[in-house]
Parts: C-alpha cells; structure tokens; sequence
C-alpha cells in the first residue's frame, strides 16, 4: 500500500494543482491566496460550488483531528507541516502522504 499511497500524494498534488497554476498565470492570484476575496467569492459562486466548498471544509476538519490522533497514536512528527500543506495546495496530496508516513510507522511497529 505505501507505492500506492506515494503515487496517490504525487497525482493529488499534481492533478488539482493544474488548475491552480492556470488561473494562477491568467488572473495573477497566485496559488488563489493573493486575491482572497476573488477566491472565495470562485469558491461560493453558486450552491453546487458551496456545497462542495463546505464538503471539503469539513473533511479537512475531519482530517485535522484524525491525523493529530493518529500522529500521537503512532509518533509521527510534523503533523502540522502536512496540514500547512493542506491549507497551500488542498487535501489531495497530503492526505495520502500522511496514509504513507502512516503506513511507514505501522510496519516499524509490527
């Protein structure tokens, strides 16, 4: 599984990001944290995009707590640098990097 999780972290950081770079390069907000209030008002433009906004929200939330639990549960330092993450580049990528750094300690373990 961690092959898997790896190449799951490269495409979730790659696929979502194509879009970033494109309307980062064509509106100049820079990885959509430059012009905030352009970004969110992409993110609420109507109620498909805000349902998903708010899916997304709460999954990262989710993911917060799961992922400090876990990192106690299992020693996993810098648990925080992956939700820097997550709030940069969304939670494609490091949500299966953190399955990985997971994966890794488990088999340490066992």
């Amino acid at each position: 599984m961690k092959r898997t999780y790896l190449i799951l972290t490269i495409l979730g950081f790659i696929a979502p990001n194509i879009f970033v770079t494109k309307v980062s390069v064509e509106t100049g907000n820079v990885l959509l944290w430059t012009k905030p209030a352009e970004t969110i008002a992409g993110m609420y433009a109507n109620d498909i995009s805000t349902a998903f906004m708010i899916d997304l929200l709460f999954i990262v939330l989710v993911f917060m707590i799961w992922s400090y639990r876990e990192a106690r549960k299992y020693s996993i330092k810098n648990v925080g640098m992956l939700w820097v993450l997550t709030f940069l580049f969304g939670l494609a990528g490091p949500f299966p990097l953190f399955l990985y750094l997971r994966e890794q300690k488990m088999e340490r373990i066992n």
